[in-house]
């Protein structure tokens, strides 16, 4: 084969080892026969949830291994119609079996990324908040930039986007704002997003055109479903009520019926701003019962420290991803080492490469190269 769709062959090949790394190939075909038995046992609806858990579970694997067949069988059809092709000299067939190697790349690419969100809360909407951190009216600006951006990127994948709260800057931009982002695998896909974002530019509020650093933390937590039990005890909690804050307008209602909820044991706090106070309340202790459950996540995935302890200040050394727009154009995210000259895209939304590659490293703790053995 030609270079080029060897080149693609060989990729296509890398996708197909992670989803199998993912489906557990070796043994997916056994545990089919054991949901199948399963779903069998006459007394199986007894218990409808869990039924229909058991059914949503054995179709999620009865997809995934078509998934992995299909693209598996493709790639070896197509490989074989250009071998053919090009002992026959037949052109014809190679650059049509070159064109579906191409179109079959895109397809295992975002089933091998869609593959990484299996996480027991990766499919439920999410709540995102940013909070300006060291660097005054620039990092305000910043985080202003920064929620542009991830309305952008959620527009794109179809979410829908409701703000829950906003505290607009004094100069400009906003020092916080929360989010809730609605879609399938909402969460799954940003929460690699949570941590300290940095930014080097020359300053727009700067007469002397010097270059600034900014920074702004970004947390990101699932939205509880039904099905996840969250206790909060009310004496653990302080409900206030107050004038909300902002400019108003579009983004801002600046009405008398804001709330704030304290969570003692935690000290998390949570506002909500943007509708009457019974809903205020409801949306708020909704996302207090979203950042226990993350602090829950986290220790059932062994991590060090509760999630609103470890991620730290937002300034210098606690950063996950850096852009700079001068003295030249990179995003580079520091986990992954993954990096991109294209500030314009990612600054408008363009950011499935930067998720991927946390996502690929949240697999087995290698980069995404490494875990395909490069």
């Amino acid at each position: 084969m030609r270079a080029e769709a060897q080149n693609t062959a060989d990729q296509i090949g890398k996708s197909l080892e992670l989803l199998a790394q993912r489906l557990n190939v070796e043994t997916a075909t056994y545990r089919l026969e054991e949901f199948n038995a399963r779903v069998e046992d006459p007394k199986l609806w007894d218990d409808p949830e869990a039924a229909q858990k058991l059914m949503r579970d054995r179709q999620a694997l009865v997809d995934a291994i078509a998934t992995y067949d299909g693209i598996k069988q493709e790639l070896s059809d197509n490989v074989e119609l250009i071998e053919m092709g090009e002992m026959e000299d037949d052109y014809e067939v190679v650059s049509e079996a070159e064109a579906a190697l191409k179109k079959l790349s895109v397809k295992a690419a975002q089933k091998e990324l869609e593959a990484l969100l299996d996480g027991e809360a990766d499919a439920n909407d999410t709540f995102l908040e940013i909070n300006s951190g060291a660097g005054g009216t620039e990092s305000c600006d910043w985080a202003s930039m920064l929620a542009r951006m991830y309305i952008r990127w959620a527009e794109k994948k179809g979410y829908s986007v409701e703000l829950q709260s906003e505290s607009a800057g004094e100069e400009a931009g906003i020092k916080s704002a929360s989010y809730k982002i609605s879609g399938h695998n909402a969460y799954g896909w940003l929460k690699s997003e949570s941590g300290v974002h940095r930014l080097v530019r020359i300053s727009p509020f700067d007469s002397a055109a010097k270059r600034h650093t900014s920074f702004t933390s970004v947390k990101v937590y699932p939205v509880v479903d039904d099905n996840i039990e969250i206790e909060v005890n009310q004496s653990d909690i302080r409900i206030d009520t107050y004038r909300s804050s902002g400019a108003g307008g579009q983004h801002v209602n600046t009405t008398d019926s804001a709330v704030r909820i304290t969570h003692h044991p935690t000290g998390i706090v949570v506002t909500s701003s943007e509708k009457s106070q019974h809903q205020n309340r409801d949306i708020a202790m909704k996302a207090l019962k979203s950042r226990l459950y993350q602090i829950e996540l986290d220790k059932r995935s062994a991590m060090v420290n509760e999630v609103h302890e470890n991620a730290g200040d937002a300034g210098w050394g606690n950063q996950i991803r850096s852009y700079v727009l001068q003295p030249y154009q990179m995003v580079k995210d520091l986990r992954t080492n993954y990096e991109t000259s294209d500030t314009k895209g990612v600054l408008d939304g363009d950011l499935d490469g930067l998720m991927g590659a946390t996502l690929a490293l949240a697999v087995s703790g290698k980069s995404r190269a490494e875990a395909q053995g490069n």
